[in-house]
């Protein structure tokens, strides 16, 4: 029998722990009574599907070491700063939804500060290329972004090297075109992921969206907890997932990164949640109670762990593509250039320190294990990979939060240019350290969207340790 695709056997060790847990616990609620935390979190443990990996081991490396120094680094001008077109109109369908909860607004850059809006032959003086305090944060990314005449020729290359849009057939994103007019700098700083009060039927279209038409799923097949079916009988999550476990391993890989990132989105909002929003102020923080309606095993029917499970596995594909990103920036002629030289080199070391701990980390995701086999099979079955993503990518404009589709946008091109990465390991091997144009590059977008996602991804997994904390004195 020809094979579709490559399938990976592994066991389940998160499986086997929780039927070790119920042998400890007992399953009679009367005798032993889950915990809050437990709920949510007796799952959330041991070897990962598909991986050699542990939670636990992920939870060490980034909680006490990658956490803090990626949260330094995309705080930096350079990574905080990211161009976007806000204005596409839906393409899948007509959309006027458009939220009016003054959380969900964006505050762009206004046009006469972007970047490349001055004319030719401006030039900053070396006063004026020094930032002070004292100005705003707009002017600063005006001065910081513009481009100085009298830079070396090396500096003159990389940095048109940024402004050529790369839409390669490696690219698994749909790329906002930069020099549209409706394209503007977002301050990723001043517009933090949050909740926005942005929720119900027009989210539940996107992620149905999403999940139903773009994840491989035959329409027989019931997703669990779908809000948009009227089915919620318990066979449906076992008919789900005996259909995703005789998938090919790549396939159920791309479910799972989808769940991961979903589940990723759903942990920012619980920890940052508007508690309180009165005329005076408005206070932010964690809702224990929202984060147990989404992940608590017995309020989601068991799904709320499998979700967070799902997290790791997306935390491993992201940081297994960074680790194998190193080659290209640590040439010397690579410039993080933002117009302030010392800043520059500080931000590079930095950058160096996060790729060169990702690199060290022990037990990473093997990709070799996608894609092989017969050539023209998993030719075929990579580029309706690349498609199914490239789609999602751009269902993003259909999202009617602005705030939420920034982010939405931004964590899409982020796992994007990871899979990008994952997928050009020859090219990114052949770089060397001339300018001359090689078969693998970044943009600036590509590499603000790559480092700010997996910060995402990597503060989702912070806040699991601290939302553990709080349940325990539930």
């Amino acid at each position: 029998m020809v094979r579709e695709c490559c399938r990976l056997d592994m066991s389940s060790y998160g499986s086997v722990l929780f039927l070790f847990s119920l042998l400890v616990w007992g399953t009679n609620a009367q005798e032993a009574p889950a915990s809050a935390a437990q709920r949510c979190f007796c799952q959330v443990t041991g070897y990962l599907d598909d991986c050699t990996c542990d939670v636990e081991t992920i939870d060490r490396f980034n909680n006490h070491g990658l956490f803090p120094k990626l949260q330094q680094l995309v705080a930096s001008d350079y990574f905080r700063y990211y161009k976007v077109n806000l204005k596409k109109s839906c393409p899948f369908w007509e959309d006027n939804s458009h939220c009016g909860v003054r959380d969900c607004a964006v505050n762009p850059c206004s046009s006469d500060e972007v970047p490349g809006f001055k004319p030719p032959g401006f030039k900053y003086t070396e006063e004026a290329n020094h930032v002070h305090e004292d100005v705003d944060d707009c002017e600063k990314e005006k001065r910081l972004s513009a481009v100085d005449e009298s830079l070396s020729v090396e500096t003159q290359e990389a940095m048109l090297k940024w402004n050529r849009h790369d839409d390669s057939s490696d690219n698994f994103c749909e790329v906002d075109d930069e020099e549209s007019p409706d394209a503007e700098y977002v301050d990723l700083l001043k517009n933090p992921e949050r909740f926005t009060g942005y929720k119900g039927a027009d989210t539940w279209r996107i992620w149905n969206s999403i999940y139903e038409e773009n994840c491989f799923k035959p329409k027989a097949v019931q997703r669990p907890l779908n809000p948009l079916t009227s089915s919620r009988g318990e066979n449906e999550g076992n008919m789900f997932y005996n259909w995703l476990d005789g998938l090919c391993v790549e396939k159920r890989a791309f479910y799972r990164l989808i769940s991961g990132l979903h589940a990723s989105i759903n942990i920012h909002l619980c920890a940052t949640y508007l508690l309180k929003d009165t005329w005076m102020d408005k206070i932010w923080g964690h809702n224990v109670a929202e984060f147990q309606k989404r992940f608590d095993a017995t309020l989601t029917h068991g799904e709320g762990p499998k979700r967070l499970r799902n997290l790791y596995f997306i935390y491993l594909i992201e940081l297994r593509a960074i680790s194998k990103v190193l080659p290209f920036f640590e040439r010397s002629n690579f410039l993080l250039y933002t117009g302030n030289e010392t800043k520059d080199k500080e931000t590079k070391k930095i950058l160096l320190d996060v790729l060169q701990d990702a690199r060290d980390f022990p037990l990473h995701f093997d990709e070799n294990s996608l894609f092989s086999g017969d050539k023209k099979e998993a030719a075929k079955l990579k580029e309706d990979f690349r498609q199914h993503f490239r789609n999602i990518s751009k269902i993003m404009d259909c999202v009617g939060c602005f705030k939420c589709r920034l982010w939405g946008k931004l964590q899409t091109q982020g796992l994007g240019t990871a899979l990008k990465i994952l997928f050009s390991e020859k090219q990114i091997e052949n770089l060397s350290e001339s300018n001359q144009p090689s078969a693998f590059h970044l943009t600036r977008q590509e590499i603000v969207a790559l480092f700010n996602a997996f910060g995402r991804i990597s503060t989702s997994v912070k806040e699991l340790e601290n939302f553990r904390k709080l349940l325990e004195k539930v």
